[in-house]
């Protein structure tokens, strides 16, 4: 008769309250998760990164709020946005793009933060056109073929782009991603321990950039203990700002897809705990209404703020996968954490002194699991794959979309639409545009299977 013990179950759901020590820790694990992307995203679009973090955590907040409590999101940028919100800055604010020395442009945002309303508005009337026809109308619109395959998309598409950042020092991404996968597999169900990898990945990819004498640390000597982000107001009275809203809110055809796939994803990951923890399920996959509605929330906020696009975050979901922690109050924090990044310079250079190299190692094992937990969500609600038209579906968006993305001129299809897709389709909305479409087809024209 075998003696061994099963591992211990440790984790926290939504509705946990952690000591104020794991809190505090895990909710500066989650801003660690999704601070550099968030920059990232400000930075090449000439957005004020304080103020960006500053929306990141309100807009956080808010939609949490919005959300009842109820489902664990953290809001960040959204990649989905860079290539029209560039063109657009690019068309009406032309100083933003042709100096190389300009890191924020204020005449865009301005601009850009119409179009960004926009969204937030589109995303709310489908959540609230969803919580009235209910979620089985979605599901054929938006079955977890098409969501399955854009979480895909969205993970694997931005291979190239953790690849290239963990390309600046070979070594020391490798350290990272291989220290990370080591704590993420060997603390599981160590108590506390076991639920910050990242942050420890992070903690030995930063010492490993010293060692390798790649880690700089004079902004954090030089920078301001305090400084006021530069937020800035819509421009609603610029007649550019208004042709925007087309445009910019058509990118809710990406980041529908992806949200939705996000709540799927989190809903079979907390169920799964509960069951092991012997509660109670969630059952969060059937408030998908209620969690778009929470979007828009959020891009209400950072449009009125002037931060950059956002969008809940598939890293910090597959942080939550990883650690086992869906505590809506570690998520509270963590938008705290934010808020005071954006007021306080020395805690944002120490976070934006990790060396892109380390951000690397982390990104091709974040962005990995994002891809891994669309195949769990297409497994777990138990997807035909010998279905034709499953299969038609899935190969469509996961070739248009990883493709697209890595093997077209600026990731852009080129089907030029004047104002809406004036320098091409973005890859990620051709994907999930396609995908769509061609479900609708086998929802008009009925099938054998």
């Amino acid at each position: 008769m075998s003696t061994e013990k099963s591992p211990k179950v440790f984790g926290f759901l939504p509705n946990d309250t952690p000591p104020i020590g794991a809190m505090l820790s895990l909710g500066f694990q989650q801003v660690l998760t999704m601070f550099p992307a968030t920059v990232l995203v400000a930075i090449l679009t000439k957005f004020d990164v304080g103020v960006t973090l500053l929306a990141s955590g309100l807009g956080t907040i808010i939609a949490l709020l919005v959300a009842k409590r109820k489902i664990p999101m953290y809001y960040g940028s959204s990649f989905s946005y860079i290539a029209v919100v560039q063109t657009a800055m690019t068309l009406y604010a032309k100083d933003c793009f042709t100096d190389p020395t300009t890191f924020y442009c204020p005449d865009g945002v301005r601009i850009v933060q119409v179009g960004i309303i926009g969204t937030a508005v589109l995303e709310i009337l489908i959540g609230l056109l969803i919580m009235r026809v209910g979620k089985a109308k979605l599901d054929r619109v938006l079955p977890p073929i098409v969501t399955g395959s854009m979480a895909m998309v969205i993970g694997i598409a931005l291979s190239g782009a953790a690849l290239n950042m963990a390309g600046a020092n070979w070594t020391v991404a490798l350290i990272t991603l291989f220290a990370t996968v080591l704590f993420s597999v060997y603390l599981r169900g160590r108590g506390l321990l076991g639920m910050l990898p990242i942050l420890f990945g992070a903690l030995v990819g930063y010492l490993a950039s010293a060692v390798f004498g790649v880690l700089d640390t004079s902004m954090i000597a030089s920078a301001e203990w305090f400084r006021v982000p530069a937020i800035t107001f819509p421009a609603f009275n610029d007649p550019h700002a208004w042709e925007l809203v087309v445009s910019i809110s058509l990118i809710a055809i990406a980041t529908v897809p992806e949200s939705t796939a996000h709540l799927y994803q989190m809903s079979l990951y907390i169920d799964e705990l509960a069951t092991q923890l012997k509660r109670e399920p969630f059952n969060i996959k059937e408030l998908i209404g209620l969690n778009l509605v929470a979007d828009g929330a959020d891009d209400i906020v950072v449009g009125f703020l002037g931060g950059a696009a956002g969008t809940n975050y598939g890293e910090n979901n597959s942080l939550m996968a990883i650690t086992r922690n869906y505590s809506i109050p570690v998520l509270m924090t963590a938008g705290v954490i934010a808020i005071l990044a954006g007021f306080i310079g020395k805690l944002a250079a120490i976070v934006n002194s990790i060396p892109v190299a380390v951000t690397g190692g982390l990104a091709i094992y974040l962005f990995g699991v994002i891809g891994m937990q669309g195949a769990a969500l297409i497994q777990s609600e138990k997807v035909d794959l010998f279905s034709p038209k499953n299969l038609a579906v899935g190969a469509t968006i996961l070739v248009c979309g990883i493709g697209g993305n890595l093997g077209l001129p600026n990731g852009l299809f080129p089907f030029v639409i004047p104002v809406v897709f004036p320098a091409g389709i973005p890859a990620i909305v051709f994907a999930a545009i396609a995908g769509i479409l061609m479900n609708l087809v086998f929802v008009i024209f009925k099938t054998d299977d």
